[in-house]
């Protein structure tokens, strides 16, 4: 889900980074609280993560550089399925174009923790505004779907079916109707039904029944229970399917913290000039995908700029048309300012043979390629089916000068 998140009682400051509105998406993964696996955590295990654990935190200061595997096994990270988000937030930041040396993960301390929560990790981005928290990874446990469930008298249950039958232990209860209604009266099956519940499973009544044993007295949600008021005994069952309340692994996305954080890490400065800005946008997220620029504005370049552009946009690819009188150094500097990852200069060349150049933002390098193969080899860098070291090693590189 994604939408607007409200905060009446912060300041605002710091830019895009705190204020009282603002974009956030969300993933609510359910999962059974007795088996925190993922099915597809071995295509994420290999992956390694800078983890800044409590231990740390509060010891050395260091962070570690450790793989998702090795985390889960040793007890840093809690489970799989928590693991699996952080690995795949982790590979869609870098996929976008964040800067890998500028990534954290931060464990939460036990004092920052709710009291519910099993694990919680906020991924978080250096920007000139120092380490910034951008994503959430909670392991919230059964608490939304317990509160929710009491709150609408629903039970928020899943169901597990067993391929065969299993044995569970479960407590068989008796109860003093009179005692149960002269203390609880009109809540009287409210009491029964969460005793009820909590039998099910030995596992969940046994503290329950020590409490008794021991104390003569126990509180279950709220109600104090005495021991004269039920008898149990502990059996057992066949059981065809299990009922649980779901854990929800919740990632949360702060998508104004991430946006202002990718256009920090893709800003640069070319050789150090101030005059001469770059955004390195990758060609995936950059707004446009190439600029088409003529070398002359007589009628035959313009009419080819404009057939290239066409097929560009044909396939879907935003495209820049600068058809000004500027120098065309000048003219790579302006699309260069604005993320432009590719661009196609049509010269006087192209109109003898049919041929474009074909520019690449960081690099600057320039090959010949046939303007038919335009469209499609831009469309292949933008969804990562070509790089532009194939493009190198297929095409004529091209010397240009652009000062």
């Amino acid at each position: 889900q994604i939408g607007l998140g409200f905060r009446n009682e912060i300041a605002p400051r710091s830019g895009l980074l705190r204020v009282r509105e603002f974009c956030m998406g969300e993933i609510e993964h359910f999962v059974n609280p007795d088996d925190k696996s993922h099915p597809n955590f071995s295509s994420v295990a290999s992956k390694e993560l800078v983890l800044f654990g409590r231990v740390d935190q509060l010891g050395s200061g260091k962070t570690k550089t450790i793989t998702v595997g090795e985390a889960v096994s040793i007890g840093l990270v809690n489970n799989e399925t928590l693991a699996y988000f952080m690995a795949r937030t982790q590979l869609f930041m870098e996929k976008i174009g964040m800067d890998p040396t500028r990534l954290r993960f931060r464990q939460h301390l036990t004092t920052e923790m709710a009291h519910y929560a099993c694990d919680c990790w906020d991924l978080e981005i250096k920007s000139s505004y120092g380490w910034v928290e951008c994503v959430g990874h909670a392991d919230r446990a059964c608490y939304d779907l317990l509160v929710h469930g009491k709150a609408t008298k629903t039970a928020m249950e899943a169901t597990l079916k067993l391929d065969e039958a299993r044995e569970v232990e479960v407590a068989k209860l008796k109860f003093n109707r009179k005692a149960l209604g002269k203390t609880f009266k009109a809540d009287q099956r409210v009491v029964a039904n969460a005793l009820e519940g909590l039998a099910e499973n030995w596992k969940d009544f046994e503290p329950i029944a020590t409490a008794l044993e021991t104390d003569g007295k126990t509180t279950v949600d709220g109600f104090e229970i005495m021991k004269d008021m039920l008898t149990w005994k502990k059996s057992s069952k066949k059981v065809h399917e299990i009922k649980f309340t779901p854990s929800v692994i919740e990632p949360s996305f702060g998508m104004g913290r991430i946006l202002y954080s990718l256009l920090e890490h893709c800003f640069y400065q070319r050789d150090a000039d101030e005059q001469r800005c770059v955004m390195k946008f990758k060609p995936a997220v950059a707004p446009h995908k190439c600029a088409v620029l003529p070398i002359s504005s007589g009628a035959e370049v313009n009419a080819l700029v404009d057939e290239i552009a066409a097929e560009l946009m044909g396939c879907d690819m935003s495209t820049r048309v600068d058809k000004s009188t500027a120098a065309l150094g000048r003219r790579y500097a302006r699309v260069d300012e604005i993320g432009v990852p590719f661009a196609v200069t049509v010269d006087f060349d192209s109109l003898t043979d049919g041929s474009v150049t074909l520019r690449e933002r960081d690099s600057m390098a320039q090959i010949r390629l046939p303007k038919s193969d335009v469209a499609r080899i831009v469309f292949d860098f933008v969804h990562g089916r070509f790089t532009w070291e194939e493009a190198i090693a297929k095409y004529p590189v091209v010397q240009v000068k652009e000062d």
